[in-house]
């Protein structure tokens, strides 16, 4: 927790928020496979709260550590109302029913913007159907050794990545390898393993029907979630898909 703490008393840049504006109302679902998705929840509230963006965040949190489960909010056909961003922040990889999956997806292809985190790439990954792929904008089944990745910016207008700094190397992390890149999609930045010259998004926006995704798939360790370069691209990427920053 500490170096959450340190690395949030730097100051995010983002536009302040008027005293009138309405909260973003976040949907926050989490919880599966191999992090610690309580350190990145509270990790992700701190960030949003010292942004000065003011916030309700509903958090769908079940399945456990398991690779297999389905959540009782898809259960509701309007799960997604009155949510202004969904974030993706699970990781389920054997869930394959895709009555269930596109439950979710044509919720976003209707309008729900959404921010997509690291093992959501690779949750349904066992699944036959390529909705959730399209949703995300890539598709990717494996990750390459953990390591600190130098990242190289691609669209450095873009509002996401107008702060991020012109050299940068991440905590210690995975990198996903990216199979296909789809055509709705736009490369923010990339990064090579360091082996080879295969550069593969990190972060990313899609356009998925009359939604707007941010992604990244960065976001393994508690070291990330504590990093504020990191943290203020999620900020904005949050921000950005809520239709809050342009």
């Amino acid at each position: 927790m500490r170096l959450l703490i340190a690395a949030l008393a730097l100051c995010i840049a983002l536009p302040a928020a008027s005293a009138d504006e309405e909260p973003m109302k976040i949907l926050l679902v989490t919880s599966g496979c191999c992090h610690d998705y309580d350190f990145q929840t509270k990790s992700m509230q701190l960030a949003v709260e010292k942004s000065g963006v003011p916030a309700v965040w509903t958090v769908a949190s079940e399945g456990g550590k398991g690779t297999d489960a389905q959540f009782s909010i898809y259960e509701n056909k309007d799960w997604a109302a009155g949510f202004d961003v969904v974030i993706h922040n699970e990781c389920f990889a054997k869930t394959t029913d895709a009555d269930y999956i596109q439950k979710i997806t044509s919720a976003h292809r209707e309008g729900t913007d959404a921010v997509v985190i690291h093992c959501a790439m690779h949750t349904y990954r066992d699944t036959d159907i390529d909705d959730w792929r399209e949703f995300l904008g890539v598709t990717s089944r494996r990750h390459g050794p953990k390591g600190e990745y130098a990242v190289t910016v691609t669209s450095a207008d873009h509002p996401v990545m107008r702060e991020f700094p012109s050299s940068y190397v991440t905590q210690r992390d995975e990198l996903y390898i990216i199979e296909k890149t789809w055509p709705s999609t736009t490369v923010l930045a990339t990064s090579t393993d360091g082996k080879s010259d295969v550069a593969h998004p990190v972060f990313w926006t899609n356009r998925y029907g009359d939604a707007r995704v941010f992604g990244t798939t960065f976001g393994h360790s508690n070291e990330t979630f504590s990093d504020q370069v990191y943290l203020s691209t999620l900020v904005r990427g949050i921000l950005w898909s809520a239709g809050r920053l342009d």
